[in-house]
């Protein structure tokens, strides 16, 4: 592989040259892969159709969990004792490793952190330089599984033999062969459904429908472990399980040189094609008398879309922080405007009724008119804060994206309002006999007293029917006096009972809606801080690349125009040397 690793990295820095990093991307990871003597074998497909009993029966060991929802890649390779390592991703972005029993790793498996399990086995399979992956859940835009798939050297995709593939399928294996050629479909379960080999002869119709050569391999998994286990060699070979290990042997392990080499030329052909459109574009580009005034043009453009874009996202923060100021102030004025007209018809509703006769009821239906304007407050600030992001969105030209605002309103405003004292009771609407009973006798006491010394001038004694009527008349009028002051106090302790309480409400739903509105703060401070970032490195590399083609190309025409010709012929003489590393 020596000459094809040189071919690649001319190929590389050529690519870089040219301003294309996404295919110098592309060499380094076929570099990375030819380098590698392995064979990077991933089994991929859809969830519950086996691909962790079959990776078992493959390496001959429990080192995929079967019957789980955890979605981590497992990596076996040889070694001569069997290892179990898990790799973590700390809150730094650093990863570590950790050795746990390779015999029950699961419980290991479902700590939080774990981004792949990497395994040894003595397996005979293994010996052979294979290199067994369980890519983790089902392909979708699964990026996990489409990377493994992209440096694998074979992809076994498992299907399930009791249905046909669908056209989703079907698309997926296609796509799969743009970056895998070496594809085998496994149909699993075949010991479940006695109807397999229609499925399996349905399955080759489609992928010839469809253009894909592959092989339909079917196999037991489950059979294949069952057989292990009692040493029945009859049902191991009706698993098809050693059949598929042959076959992996013959055509993957023992082609894989030839495979590797013929990918690796064929991307080395691809890139240099590229390559050679983007060098031989630009030369013709510059071959025109015209390219020198388009590129001063370009060079003054950039630098006028530059500054506007300065200019215009340069007072985003201004917006962001005056209006999320006047949010605070506006959403606090409205919890309190909403609170003060609850206490103006608290107030009076007391003032009209006795309240120590209904006090409960009255607490209960405040409490609930209290969670209701607690609710609509917190909505309130949700829309507002919408408007917000929207408003600094419209400071940017091109990207008026808004990020996901965590939801302000409540579902449950009694979590808010948890933290609040409940109405204080009324301690003037305790019956009070004693006190009552003594103003009715000051009162009829001072009328007697009063009448019978007037009536005593007559000659009549101190007690006649005169003052016992006088007293009884004075003792009344006490006693309703008594009753008023009582129920004018319990209507002023009411009243200082509810400001109380709103107080309370205005302290502690205060507090909650300002952290809530500094959160949404600072996530529109964060996300817009990343858009502004990316709008001004696009102005800088905009500026840059245009001043970099006018220093390069807007004098120096001749000269650049023979180095194009020059990496022209050199991207020809390497592909010719790469296909002549391909046996006729």
């Amino acid at each position: 592989m020596a000459p094809l690793i040189r071919i690649l990295d001319e190929l590389r820095e050529t690519a870089r040259s040219a301003g294309r990093d996404d295919l110098g991307s592309r060499l380094s990871m076929v570099r990375a892969r030819v380098s590698d003597p392995r064979v990077r074998l991933v089994v991929v497909g859809r969830p519950k159709n086996g691909m962790s009993t079959l990776v078992n029966s493959l390496v001959g060991a429990s080192v995929s969990a079967t019957n789980s929802d955890l979605s981590v890649p497992v990596i076996v390779e040889y070694g001569p004792e069997p290892t179990a390592t898990l790799v973590r991703q700390t809150e730094h972005g650093r990863t570590e490793r950790q050795s746990v029993d390779p015999l029950d790793p699961g419980p290991a498996l479902a700590t939080q952190g774990v981004v792949r399990a990497e395994f040894t086995q003595p397996s005979p399979l293994l010996a052979d330089g294979v290199v067994v992956m369980d890519a983790p859940g089902a392909l979708g835009d699964n990026r996990t599984t489409w990377s493994m798939i992209a440096a694998a050297d074979a992809v076994l995709y498992v299907g399930d033999a009791g249905t046909e593939l669908t056209v989703e399928q079907i698309a997926e294996l296609q796509r799969i062969q743009q970056i895998c050629p070496t594809v085998i479909c496994v149909l699993n379960k075949i010991d479940v459904f006695p109807h397999w080999s229609r499925t399996q002869q349905r399955n080759r119709e489609l992928l010839d429908s469809a253009g894909l050569g592959f092989a339909v391999a079917p196999v037991s998994a489950e059979l294949h472990r069952q057989a292990g286990l009692t040493g029945d060699y009859q049902r191991d070979i009706e698993s098809g399980v050693p059949q598929l290990i042959d076959h992996l042997r013959d055509y993957v392990v023992a082609r894989a040189d030839a495979v590797a080499l013929e990918a690796a030329v064929g991307d080395i052909r691809l890139v240099c094609d590229h390559l050679a459109l983007t060098l031989r574009t630009e030369a013709e580009a510059l071959r025109d008398p015209r390219r020198r005034a388009e590129i001063t043009d370009q060079l003054a453009r950039a630098r006028d879309e530059a500054d506007q874009l300065r200019q215009r996202t340069a007072n985003w923060q201004v917006t962001l922080v005056d209006g999320a100021t006047e949010l605070m102030a506006d959403i606090e004025h409205d919890l309190r405007h909403r609170l003060r007209s609850l206490i103006r018809d608290a107030e009076a509703e007391i003032a009209q009724t006795d309240p120590a006769r209904r006090w409960k009821d009255f607490a209960a239906d405040l409490d609930a008119r209290i969670c209701e304007a607690v609710e609509e407050n917190f909505a309130v600030a949700h829309y507002r804060s919408m408007e917000l992001s929207e408003q600094v969105a419209a400071k940017f030209p091109a990207d008026n994206r808004t990020p996901p605002l965590p939801d302000l309103r409540l579902s449950n405003p009694g979590e808010v309002l948890e933290a609040v004292q409940p109405l204080e009771p009324l301690e003037s609407a305790k019956a009070r006999l004693t006190q009552q009973a003594l103003s009715t006798l000051r009162g009829s006491y001072g009328g007697i007293l009063m009448v019978g010394l007037v009536t005593s001038i007559l000659k009549m004694s101190l007690v006649n029917w005169y003052s016992i009527g006088a007293g009884v008349l004075l003792g009344i009028n006490a006693l309703w006096d008594e009753r008023k002051n009582l129920k004018q106090r319990r209507r002023a302790e009411a009243k200082v009972a509810v400001a109380r309480l709103m107080d309370d409400v205005i302290f502690q739903v205060g507090k909650e809606s300002r952290n809530r509105l500094r959160a949404v703060q600072r996530v529109l401070r964060d996300h817009f801080t990343d858009i502004a970032t990316e709008v001004s490195r696009a102005a800088d590399d905009a500026l840059r690349s245009a001043e970099e083609n006018y220093g390069k190309y807007g004098d120096r025409r001749p000269e650049r125009i023979a180095d194009l010709e020059a990496r022209l012929g050199k991207l020809h003489a390497l592909r010719e040397e790469a296909d002549g590393l391909v046996p006729a």
